[in-house]
């Protein structure tokens, strides 16, 4: 279950990561455009990783993969993925701690799970979703190779506003790696 990239290891989340996982998810412009709120506490990081570690990448549902630089064994961030029923399509999602943007750990993070994905499990299509305000996601995405599927309208109710959401699909057929 392991994926090796040039400067991560992909792995199953364990109980150790749950103070980090805390850490990196409270900060604000961590959280500023996912589904929680920061602070997140430790007690929630404990649910989470236990939730994490109990699911697998092979079967349809959720999965999240932790992405621990490889030099230093540090949880740098996460790579969301839930596997559809039919084994053939997936959605993707990231995060990335603050200390660690704009370093390359996002794409190289989600290029890994990508391939495995792809190459090793089969997959058609992934599709990503993300606020239209985080051009970083948005970028990100591009970069891989997604292309932009459609923009929903206000969409989306979080954080007491209404927003529209880009989608984005990549098909195995565009798939190049790096």
């Amino acid at each position: 279950m392991l994926i090796a990239t040039e400067r991560l290891t992909l792995r199953r989340f364990r109980a150790s990561d749950a103070p980090r996982l805390a850490e990196y998810r409270s900060d604000p412009d961590v959280a500023r455009y996912q589904s929680w709120e920061a602070p997140f506490s430790l007690a929630a990081a404990e649910v989470a990783v236990r939730n994490f570690a109990a699911s697998s990448p092979d079967v349809a549902g959720h999965f999240q993969y932790a992405a621990e630089l490889s030099a230093t064994g540090e949880l740098a961030g996460d790579v969301y993925v839930r596997l559809h029923d039919n084994l053939k399509q997936a959605e993707i999602g990231f995060t990335v701690a603050a200390e660690h943007q704009r370093k390359g750990y996002g794409s190289e993070a989600v290029s890994g799970v990508l391939d495995r994905l792809f190459r090793r499990q089969g997959l058609h299509k992934v599709t990503g979703e993300c606020d239209a305000r985080n051009v970083a996601s948005a970028a990100l995405m591009e970069r891989l190779g997604f292309r932009r599927e459609g923009l929903l309208r206000q969409q989306t109710f979080i954080k007491g506003e209404w927003t529209d959401d880009l989608l984005y699909g990549l098909l195995s057929t565009e798939w190049g790696g790096d």
